[in-house]
């Protein structure tokens, strides 16, 4: 093997085989059991805990800050940070921009999307700004967005009004609606013809309130209005494809639900779009409507963007349906359980559906 198949092989090294058999064993003695039946089962779940390694002085409750990488993910996180200390900029200069579509097309298969709709950022916050703050702006010009989205895109769209003159029109989601509707009338009724942009949590943080993203989508885009998803929560948490809900742009973290090393995200904007986006930093080298002018970020840790493929790996061997059956299961267990306590007031919504 010559010096160059050498190095790329080695760059490339951890992206599809496990280093450890451990999470083999335990899926193995699972055999072919439904999400449901293993939602509740708490020996094959302790197993899949062991994976991890847990600071034994608390419990943490808080993963939507970000997520713990498990045991095998982080050791070929850190077999990337060797490597790509050890090739220096032989590695930056001739395989890091390979490497890196690589990595995005993996992520854009996880997704339910084409590879050039997505590009990795650092995290949902760049990615959701990149698109609020860098479309065509008039004066007059109207957003949309609710007073339950994260803090960072309201503060972006605060930015705008007072740099562009951007109207925004602030709705609040009904904590416990009674239907789909209610909700996608609560957005409906903030449009008007000057709207250009509407923002919808695909899962509220504050709340864990899964919104009906597709049929909102499709009443804004009934009104001319593009729809912007911040999935900083949703993927890696449920089942879903970007194509089916039918939206213009999505943004998301990977350091939360899906385990990658922290500051991984992605931008999704449909084909076609992205010509219409002012890049965050600029970029001369690629066509208007490549999505790649908006990646451009100048030098960051590039085995970062590798080990997002090991955590897409890691997940996909435990299962995306099992993942999500069995947070449901933990979900409903405490809710159920303090939902009618005198004093207790819980703003998760009832239904299995929404939450």
């Amino acid at each position: 093997m010559d010096k160059r198949a050498f190095i790329k092989q080695m760059t490339l090294l951890g992206l599809s085989a496990p280093v450890f058999g451990q999470l083999e064993n335990v899926l193995a003695a699972a055999g072919n059991r439904s999400s449901e039946a293993l939602a509740k089962d708490r020996d094959f779940w302790a197993q899949i805990r062991a994976g991890y390694r847990l600071k034994p002085d608390y419990i943490n409750l808080e993963s939507g800050y970000y997520c713990i990488q498990p045991e095998e993910t982080l050791e070929h996180y850190l077999q990337h940070v060797r490597e790509v200390n050890y090739h220096g900029s032989y590695y930056m200069r001739n395989y890091r921009l390979q490497n890196k579509a690589q990595v995005a097309a993996k992520l854009a298969e996880m997704a339910g999307c084409r590879a050039d709709e997505l590009i990795i950022t650092r995290n949902a916050t760049e990615s959701l700004d990149m698109i609020i703050g860098g479309l065509n702006w008039d004066a007059g010009d109207e957003a949309v967005y609710a007073n339950q989205d994260y803090g960072s895109m309201r503060h972006m769209f605060k930015l705008i009004e007072d740099r562009y003159g951007v109207v925004s029109k602030v709705i609040d989601v009904p904590t416990h609606p009674q239907s789909d509707r209610e909700i996608v009338e609560t957005y409906a009724s903030a449009i008007t013809s000057k709207t250009r942009l509407l923002m919808v949590s695909h899962i509220v943080n504050i709340t864990g309130h899964i919104l009906p993203i597709r049929k909102i989508c499709d009443m804004a885009h009934e009104r001319g209005v593009e729809v912007l998803v911040d999935g900083a929560h949703a993927f890696g948490h449920f089942d879903f494809s970007i194509k089916d809900l039918n939206c213009d742009y999505y943004g998301t973290s990977l350091h939360k639900w899906l385990s990658a090393p922290l500051g991984a995200g992605f931008l999704y904007v449909k084909k076609g779009k992205a010509g219409k986006i002012w890049p965050l930093l600029a970029e001369g080298k690629f066509e208007e409507d490549d999505i790649l002018r908006l990646n451009h970020t100048g030098t960051h840790p590039a085995h970062t963007d590798l080990a997002i493929a090991n955590a897409i790996e890691y997940q996909n061997r435990i299962g995306i349906g099992r993942k999500e059956a069995r947070l449901r299961f933990l979900q409903n267990y405490w809710t159920d359980k303090v939902r009618g306590l005198k004093h207790v007031e819980l703003f998760t919504p009832k239904e299995r559906h929404r939450s």
